[in-house]
Formats: structure tokens, sequence, C-alpha cells
């Protein structure tokens, strides 16, 4: 598809820096161009906030906002016209003046086991009790407890380069990670993957292995521009999705799991579950219907969200957020101790 336009400055597609980041980033960069050969796009990288903090727990740092704040206030200050996100890192309200003007055609959502060079395990089933497994994800954490009670979870940050070296490094404690399988994918890491962990054992978070792309609201001709990069199906499923943590209040660092399918004649099923952090409760809830629209897909991802807030899953999400905030105070407290300055022998 190929249209005339006036001559007009560079359109800029910005994101964040990591290797993974600038993938997706020229990912959405050459499928514009294939729409539109005629138009100037750029690349713009920034670091975020959660780029630079890479030593706190996600769950403790706060919300999805780590991963975007810097490149929204860069788009609303017309530095940037596009930013291109992974969708899960996305909060489900955004800054006034901000929108998602597209959702990209979803890689497979499934998260995967990756599993220390040169040990023989496949599986999640076959690791040795005692196994220490590392992921950043409380919904991971959560829902494979409640299976996997003989495992140790244990954070682990940093991109994926540094993860994997941490993972594969001789005197390392990681036996394996849980890391998002679209990612390895696009880092043409396959030969990595031990196996994928699918549902019931792990429903994925929101909006994972998407890719979104945030405009200004006002802006209407890139938002012409990146109608064209919208997957119907994958754009149905993940507008469903966000529905339903936007009403559950979630971000990423809350244990909120999903799935959706769209059938062939519109039909779509989004299951949806809520785990307590020690695994030891767990509400799940699958409602379907025939959609037509966005909305229609918004309204049945509420629908799944107050179902599940209705069978018990609000006492979860509650506990939950007083855990975390009992942590930041404790945190909080330790480093106001370590800043006052130390009695002069």
């Amino acid at each position: 598809m190929s249209a005339s336009h006036p001559t007009r400055k560079s359109i800029v597609i910005a994101s964040r820096a990591s290797k993974l980041a600038q993938i997706q980033t020229y990912i959405v960069r050459d499928a514009l161009k294939a729409l539109y050969p005629d138009l100037p796009f750029e690349v713009a990288l920034m670091s975020t906030e959660g780029d630079k903090n890479q030593s706190q727990a996600l769950y403790l740092l706060g919300g999805k906002s780590l991963w975007t704040k810097e490149l929204e206030v860069a788009l609303l200050e017309d530095e940037v016209d596009i930013l291109v996100h992974s969708l899960k890192d996305v909060p489900t309200t955004l800054p006034e003046g901000c929108e998602l003007g597209a959702i990209l055609e979803r890689e497979d959502p499934a998260d995967s086991l990756v599993v220390k060079k040169d040990l023989p395990y496949k599986t999640i089933e076959e690791l040795p009790d005692g196994s220490v497994v590392g992921t950043s994800s409380v919904r991971r954490v959560a829902q494979l407890k409640r299976k996997f009670p003989n495992l140790v979870f244990k954070d682990v940050r940093g991109n994926l380069n540094t993860r994997l070296a941490k993972l594969d490094a001789p005197d390392g404690e990681y036996v394996a990670l849980i890391l998002a399988k679209a990612g390895l994918v696009r880092l043409d890491w396959n030969d990595r993957i031990s196996s994928d962990l699918v549902p019931p054992t792990l429903y994925h978070a929101v909006g994972q292995a998407a890719l979104g792309v945030e405009i200004r609201s006002n802006d209407t001709e890139t938002k012409r521009i990146v109608a064209g990069l919208i997957h119907h199906a994958s754009d149905i499923r993940c507008r469903a999705e966000r529905a339903c943590l936007r009403v559950l209040e979630g971000g990423c660092s809350v244990p909120v799991g999903t799935a959706t399918t769209l059938d062939a004649h519109g039909k779509l099923t989004m299951t949806g579950t809520i785990t307590s952090l020690a695994g030891d409760r767990h509400v799940e809830q699958t409602r379907s219907r025939e959609v037509n629209s966005v909305e229609d897909a918004e309204a049945l991802g509420q629908e799944v969200a107050l179902a599940l807030i209705g069978t018990g899953g609000r006492a979860i999400l509650d506990e939950v957020a007083a855990d975390r905030t009992l942590r930041q105070d404790i945190g909080d407290k330790l480093l106001g101790a370590q800043s006052q300055p130390q009695p002069q022998p």
C-alpha cells in the first residue's frame, strides 16, 4: 500500500534501548516503510526508569509506567511521533493525550522454560526438588508455586542477555529461568527454549507477545498511518485482556494471568486468573461471547474481571497490595538507615 503525501518532517519512532526493544522497533519501522515507502521514518532509542534500576524486584518498584513514562514525555512534547512497546509493559490507562494506535500480530504468548546449559532437564516437571528457578514475575511465581511447591523461585533482573549470563554462570545458583517465549524468538534464541509453559500450568500476562504502538491522541495523520499495522484478531484479544486488567487495577506486579482465543466465527473466549503469592489460593473464570467490535471485546474482559472479583479475587489482590506496601516500607527504612551519617571513630 502506497500513497502520495505532502513533504513532511521525518516520523520519529521511539523505544527503549535494549537489544530486544530495538529489534521490535525495527519490526514496526519496516512494516511502516512497506506500507508507506515514500514517507521518512527515523528511530530514536531511550532509557527508562525500568532499564536504569536493575537491582530491585519489579514487584517493589511499582507499576508498568517504569517502562513507558520517559518515552511518553517525549511523545507529548512532540520530540517523537510513535512509541513501540511490548504491550504487556504498557499501563492499561495511558496518560491524557496518548492512545494505542495499533496492536500488531501477536507472537505465541506462552512462557518458556530455559534450562542452564549442559543440564539434561527439558521440562519443569523434571527439575529436582530445591532447584532455583529465576523469574522477575510474581504472576509466574504465584501460579507455579501452586503446582511445583518443591521448587525455589527467586527474582532475576536485567535484559535477556544479562539473565541468560546469570543462568549459565558456572557458579550461578539458577537451574532454569522462566522467560516470555516471544522475546526469545525475536532475538533468534529459539535453541535456548527447553519447553513451553502453557495453560492450565501457566496463564500468560495480559498483552504478552504483542507489540503496541502508542501515539498522540490529537495526531490524526499518524493515527491514520499506524492504523495499517492493526492485526484484527490480536487487537480484539489484547483489548479484552487489557480491559480485564484495568478493572482489576493490576500492573506487571500483580499475579493476574489470562488466555484468549478468537475463532473464525468471531467468538471470543477469555480465561482470567488471580493467584495468591503463596500459591495456596487460585481464582479462575472463563467467559465467551460473539464480538463485532473492540467495545464488545472490552465488555467481555470487564465481565471476566468482575467474575474474578466476586469469587475471591479482590481479597487476593488486597493482600498483594498490602504485602507490597509492607516490603516497600521496610526497604525505605533500610535505605534511610544506610544514608544516615556514620559516627566518626
